[in-house]
């Protein structure tokens, strides 16, 4: 028995019965050996952990843009405490901690530079639309590797294209990762708009916090326990009724203070403008784009403007900055 079937064994006698076990994936697009020590999804997360889409993560926008200051949340530093909340919240519930860590890992490699306001001015420009969800799962499936993806299997593909609000992944792990995203970005986005001063503590509604807590740490904290207790023993993951009814409250005053606030969002009309130029210019130069970029439309069919997105969606914050300088200011004028 290989290292890989006693751990496959291992989950089977100790995972609960609504895990997903290594051994019943329902596998990968393109058949290939199996690993003789790791497990179907432990690869999955090592491919994503050592992908250069996970590498720019470090350098893309969480909320605040452009934010002066080292201890911001920036996309990479987000993705890693949504997969930390969820490997807990599915240690305790006994899930495959695998498979969530992949999902987790994977759901926000596709976010353009800028944040939501990047996504959000892509989706306008583009006529075929453009969610980050589905730009993750395009990245897994096609772009990382030249063009060859990255071959992971169907639950991890799933979970990542489905962590968003609106859907259902097909998988517990899946729906773990969903939850813990929003228990991430809520918590700790209160954090760094305290930390930015657009609000204070004092300023999050009692009822709220008599419900959670009146702590970053304290809420993540009650949080977390409710979604363990009210999960056991369920095919279901949730929160109870209070907790639940907070959350929400809780999302909808980061929206009205802080996502939607004219101060924390004050760059992001210029961020948009300059994504709006260089999908414009990318547009009507399209032979400007790297090589790889140029054959998905030549080769594959895919549109110009889906490639000029997977090209622009791909860039850091600062890349994406330089790139504009370099193709609309006057080299004496650049301040880079």
């Amino acid at each position: 028995m290989t290292i890989r079937e006693s751990l496959e064994q291992m989950e089977k006698e100790t995972l609960s019965p609504f895990a997903s076990l290594s051994s019943e994936t329902r596998g990968r697009e393109k058949s290939e050996p199996q690993c003789d020590i790791r497990t179907d999804y432990q690869r999955d997360r090592d491919r994503i952990l050592h992908c250069k889409a996970f590498r720019r993560l470090k350098s893309k926008t969480q909320v605040f843009l452009d934010p002066q200051g080292d201890h911001y949340r920036t996309r990479l530093t987000h993705t890693l405490e949504v997969s930390q909340n969820a490997r807990t919240i599915g240690k305790a519930l006994r899930m495959n901690e695998e498979l969530i860590e992949a999902i987790s890992l994977g759901h926000d490699l596709g976010h353009t530079p800028f944040g939501h306001a990047g996504e959000r001015t892509l989706n306008r420009l583009c006529d075929e639309g453009f969610k980050h969800n589905e730009q993750s799962l395009r990245i897994v499936e096609k772009l990382e590797k030249n063009g060859q993806g990255l071959n992971l299997t169907w639950e991890t593909r799933d979970g990542i294209v489905k962590h968003q609000i609106e859907t259902i992944p097909a998988t517990f792990e899946g729906r773990i990762v969903r939850i813990s995203d929003k228990i991430a970005y809520i918590n700790h986005d209160i954090d760094d708009a305290i930390r930015a001063k657009v609000l204070s503590e004092d300023d999050i509604p009692k009822d709220i916090k008599d419900e959670l807590g009146y702590s970053t740490n304290d809420r993540l904290n009650t949080i977390i326990h409710d979604v363990i207790i009210h999960s056991q023993n369920s095919d279901e993951v949730k929160m109870s009724d209070g907790v639940s009814t907070a959350v929400k409250d809780l999302r909808e005053f980061m929206f009205e203070r802080v996502y939607l606030d004219p101060i924390a969002k004050a760059e992001e009309v210029k961020a948009n403008r300059l994504i709006e130029f260089l999908f414009e210019y990318y547009m009507d130069n399209f032979e400007l784009l790297p090589a790889k970029f140029k054959r998905f439309h030549e080769e594959d069919g895919d549109s110009k403007q889906r490639v000029v997105c997977d090209y622009i969606a791909g860039m850091t914050d600062e890349f994406a900055v330089n790139v504009f300088n370099d193709y609309f200011l006057p080299k004496s004028w650049q301040i880079f």
